[in-house]
């Protein structure tokens, strides 16, 4: 059974930086579109970043230049890198997995995926 378990999430400064972990069991983590999404009070779920099996990465528009997802085959660990934090970033984050190798047109709407993590909370004060 695929489980997923965030990490790393925390209080920063605006300009500051975080690095976000997502340990994944049960399969390989290349064998699946992954991806970051994140929920502040209030919204929605929010697709922040993605990356298929052949590493092909998707980013939101709000995030690009910031922030990196990244996949550690031999440790089986997805991580998102988090620069430049702003105020807004704050929310909670979560890892997620699809069952599918291939992320699609849709690869940042939380609908289509399949595995979800706790989330890790992040929050940026200015």
């Amino acid at each position: 059974q695929v489980q997923l378990e965030e990490s790393g999430g925390g209080s920063v400064q605006s300009g500051e930086s975080l690095r976000l972990s997502c340990g994944f069991s049960g399969d390989r983590v290349n064998r699946h579109c992954m991806a970051w999404f994140r929920q502040a009070p209030g919204k929605g779920r929010e697709g922040v970043a993605s990356v298929d099996g052949t590493t092909f990465t998707t980013y939101a528009d709000s995030v690009k230049g910031r922030f990196t997802i990244a996949r550690d085959d031999a440790e089986n660990t997805l991580y998102l890198q988090m620069n430049t934090l702003k105020p807004e970033d704050t929310a909670m984050y979560y890892c997620s997995a699809r069952t599918s190798y291939y992320c699609s047109a849709s690869s940042l709407s939380p609908a289509v995926f399949d595995y979800w993590g706790q989330g890790t909370q992040v929050t940026v004060s200015s």
